[in-house]
């Protein structure tokens, strides 16, 4: 009887490994990609039984085959101990097992946001709002509310987010989100500050981050940067206004429909830099890395003025005489096609 037995356990546990291998290697029936999501306080039956009730384990009885070799995998690998909260994606081709070995590593499905330089708070927001998968903390709340949940009460949230891709999981809280790209920022113009070049007209980081605002949304030509940095800083040391469009328009605030008529130049707001005189008082929009490199270390130029092409690019003058003569040709002769800037990217 214990030599049937042994015989019995020889020749049953190669066979049901076998038996279990076959069902945790077999493809599963997906046409498309979905996601598979272990949610907190999750179990492995609970899991399972989920999977069989979407279809993704099969029809019966395949489906429940599918669920016992589960079990059975579980129970010498004690990956039902080891459940990572969050989504796993599963594509055509994937099999029981390549969900399980990802959920025993913990290889959530990364998800992504970018937000683009040039962007303004309101913008960044309304991006962040429409995300899917991410817990919203900040929809009542204001911009400086916002900052002071961020450590930074009194500050101005412009300007203070890194344009960048971020990677996220399901659950992640949109002030955590916001918190990376300030820390971001933080540091990217705390050493940009200090290899700043000398004698700028400007005496702390917060000047140069709104300058390089003004540099961002002026052009996204990275090779023009430096110039146009260059160009406001020379008008700065002259005693001369910025007088550049971006302020006005960011002073108008929502009653920008587009155009900008003399009467909005006239209009003295903080930020119409047609009006006053120096920088603004606070940042316009997201400046990228880029742009806070130029308002710090700008382009050697005798250059005071510029004007757009049309093609997104400009063309820059040193004295009054030339640059009239620049917007006779690009301004006032306009292309049925000019842009003011760049074609949009994807």
């Amino acid at each position: 009887m214990f030599g049937l037995l042994l015989l019995l356990l020889l020749v049953g546990i190669p066979l049901a490994g076998f038996w279990v291998s076959g069902y945790l290697h077999r493809p599963l029936p997906l046409e498309e990609p979905v996601l598979v999501e272990v949610a907190p306080g999750s179990s492995f039956n609970g899991l399972l039984a989920g999977m069989r009730a979407d279809g993704l384990l099969g029809e019966p009885p395949e489906a429940r085959l599918r669920r016992w070799s589960a079990r059975l995998y579980s129970a010498f690998t004690g990956v039902d101990a080891r459940l990572h909260v969050g989504e796993y994606q599963l594509s055509p081709g994937d099999s029981l097992l390549t969900l399980l070995e990802k959920i025993d590593r913990g290889d959530v499905l990364q998800r992504s946001v970018t937000l683009v330089e040039g962007w303004n708070f309101r913008e960044w927001r309304a991006r962040l709002a429409g995300l899917e998968g991410i817990e919203h903390t900040l929809v009542d709340l204001d911009g400086a509310a916002v900052m002071a949940r961020l450590g930074r009460p009194g500050a101005h949230p412009e300007g203070w987010f890194a344009p960048e891709t971020y990677f996220y999981t399901r659950g992640t809280r949109d002030v955590d989100l916001l918190r990376r790209a300030l820390e971001r920022q933080q540091r990217i113009l705390d050493q940009a500050w200090a290899a700043r070049d000398e004698d700028l007209p400007y005496d702390t980081p917060y000047e140069a981050l709104i300058m390089a605002s003004i540099v961002e949304k002026e052009t996204a030509v990275p090779a023009e940067r430096g110039r146009i940095a260059g160009v406001f800083i020379n008008r700065l040391r002259k005693g001369m206004r910025l007088q550049t469009d971006p302020t006005v328009i960011y002073g108008m605030g929502t009653d920008y429909d587009g155009n900008i008529r003399r009467s909005d130049l006239r209009r003295k707001t903080p930020y119409n830099t047609y009006a006053i005189s120096g920088l603004p008082p606070t940042p316009i929009a997201m400046p990228s890395r880029e742009s806070i490199l130029a308002a710090v270390s700008p382009e050697p130029t005798e250059d005071l003025f510029f004007v757009a092409r049309g093609d997104g690019s400009h063309k820059f003058s040193r004295t009054l005489a030339e640059h009239q003569r620049a917007v006779r040709e690009y301004q006032l002769k306009r292309r049925e096609n000019y842009r003011s800037s760049p074609e949009p990217r994807p």
